[in-house]
């Protein structure tokens, strides 16, 4: 599995420019999923070409919840690909174009190896992804309270590892068992993650490509 990072907070590569915002984009061997769209839809798709990634690679669409800084760029990119299967909180509406809209309300599949824990809290659905290590979960903001996500997750197998901004989160118990942890975007205690978790942290920023 491969994760570029498109839209980040920061930057890690020379040339990608950085903004308020979180996306990125998997490569499981299966499928070909954009997470979020971030904020400015010229900037994510900039940044795509500047990483070599076409538009037309993505199979699918996974928003976590309908803040600007995560759907901003989802009507640029349409208009560059709209053959893909999207699937949103069941708040987000008005999306046109696509080829397929799905609503998600509760915890469910979506495809081989590819979950979603479902709208929790009534704001944000959380993507899980199936590795030969265990469970990726990819997290928008984590609004909801991470063991909430946590245990959503748990549902379809070991959580592995955790990608994605963490807004103010600071349970950092939650974390003892994991294996990988990349908080990006909105995340308030980098410092402290980064100082605990030493040996499973990686630091995120748009331009970043991690291979899991």
């Amino acid at each position: 599995m491969k994760i570029s990072i498109l839209f980040d907070n920061t930057s890690a590569k020379p040339g990608i420019k950085e903004d308020w915002g979180f996306s990125c984009f998997v490569e499981t061997g299966k499928r070909n999923i954009l997470f979020d769209t971030g904020a400015d839809g010229e900037l994510l798709l900039e940044n795509m070409r500047k990483l070599s990634i076409d538009p037309k690679q993505v199979d699918d669409i996974f928003i976590s919840h309908n803040h600007f800084d995560h759907i901003g760029g989802l009507s640029a990119f349409l208009n560059r690909n709209n053959d893909v299967r999207i699937f949103v909180p069941k708040d987000l509406l008005g999306i046109r174009k696509a080829r397929e809209i799905i609503y998600v309300n509760k915890a469910m599949q979506l495809d081989e190896g590819m979950f979603s824990t479902g709208t929790l809290e009534e704001i944000e659905q959380s993507l899980l992804l199936k590795t030969n290590k265990g469970l990726l979960v990819i997290v928008g903001c984590a609004h909801p309270d991470m063991n909430s996500i946590l245990n959503a997750a748990s549902r379809f197998g070991k959580v592995f590892g955790i990608i994605g901004g963490l807004h103010g989160f600071k349970q950092f118990e939650l974390f003892n068992n994991l294996d990988f942890i990349c908080p990006t975007h909105c995340t308030q205690h980098n410092a402290e993650i980064k100082n605990l978790y030493t040996k499973q942290y990686v630091d995120g920023g748009a331009g970043t490509i991690i291979s899991i």
